[in-house]
C-alpha cells in the first residue's frame, strides 16, 4: 500500500450549514462541491479537503479528537476567526476551538505551507497509541517520531494522523465518516487488502473517482482514492 497523500477527512453532520459557514468565512476555504448528501470544502481543490456529509444526529465523538489545518501564521490565522471562542494554546504554535454544537473541534498550527488551510494533522483518540501507529504504517501511511503533542504519528504526504490515549469506543452514530488518502490505483490497493487479510468496507466507483474504504484500527475507516482521468475541481 503507497498512499501520495492525507486527501480528506470526512465527517458525518445533522447539520453541515454551520460548520460550512464557519470554514468559508473564517477558515480560509470555498465550496467546492455540494450535493444533497455531502459539502465538500477546502482552500484548493487538489490538496487536504473536509467533507460533510448529512447524517441523522445526534452524532458521537468516538475515536475523533480534533482535525488541524496549516498556516503560514497563525497571528494572522487567529484574526480571521470570529469573537467569543474558547481557544486552546497548549503549545506555541497551535490553536485549538470548537466549531457548531456537533462536537466538530478544529486546530490551527503554524507551519511552513504553500497552501493555507491544507491539512497538518488529524488527531485520534486510541486505547493503545503506540500498537495503533504501527498497524496504521502496515496500511501504507508512513512510520515517523512524535509531534508537538508527544503523541505517537504516523504521516502521509507531509500531513500526519496522530493517536492520543483514550478510548474511541464503537458508536452506532459516529462524527468521523472516513479518513481518506489519494493512491494511484484503487484496484491495486483492493488486491492489498485482500493479500493482508484487511476487512474491505466497500468499494465505490464513482464518475471522477474509484475508491475502496477499508475498516482500519479501531473502526476507522480508510478511504483509498484514485482521481480518474475526468478528475476536475475548482
Amino acid at each position: 500500500m503507497n498512499p501520495t497523500k492525507l486527501d480528506h477527512v470526512a465527517y458525518w453532520l445533522a447539520e453541515r450549514e454551520p460548520v460550512a459557514g464557519f470554514l468559508t468565512s473564517h477558515a480560509g476555504m470555498h465550496v467546492i462541491d455540494q450535493t444533497d448528501k455531502f459539502t465538500l470544502l477546502g482552500s484548493n481543490a487538489r490538496r487536504g479537503k473536509l467533507t460533510l456529509f448529512a447524517a441523522e444526529g445526534p452524532r458521537e465523538r468516538g475515536a475523533l479528537m480534533h482535525v488541524a489545518l496549516r498556516v503560514s501564521d497563525l497571528d494572522v490565522a487567529l484574526a480571521e476567526l470570529p469573537g467569543g471562542l474558547d481557544l486552546d494554546r497548549p503549545r506555541t504554535g497551535e490553536a485549538y476551538f470548537d466549531v457548531g454544537t456537533e462536537g466538530v473541534r478544529l486546530g490551527l498550527v503554524e507551519a511552513e505551507t504553500d497552501v493555507d488551510y491544507d491539512l497538518d494533522h488529524v488527531a485520534l483518540f486510541s486505547a493503545r497509541p503506540e500498537e495503533t501507529a504501527g498497524e496504521y504504517a502496515s496500511l501504507g501511511f508512513a512510520p515517523t517520531v512524535a509531534g508537538a503533542s508527544g503523541a505517537p504519528r504516523v504521516e502521509v504526504g507531509g500531513a500526519f494522523v496522530e493517536f492520543h490515549p483514550g478510548e474511541p469506543g464503537t458508536p452506532e452514530k459516529p462524527l468521523l465518516n472516513h479518513l481518506a488518502v489519494l493512491v494511484e490505483s484503487a484496484e491495486e490497493h483492493i488486491a492489498a487488502a485482500n493479500d493482508l487479510g484487511v476487512e474491505i468496507d466497500d468499494v465505490v466507483d464513482a464518475p471522477n473517482t474509484y475508491a475502496v474504504f477499508l475498516r482500519g484500527p479501531e473502526h476507522v475507516r480508510v478511504e483509498y482514492v484514485e482521481h480518474k482521468p475526468t478528475f476536475s475541481l475548482t
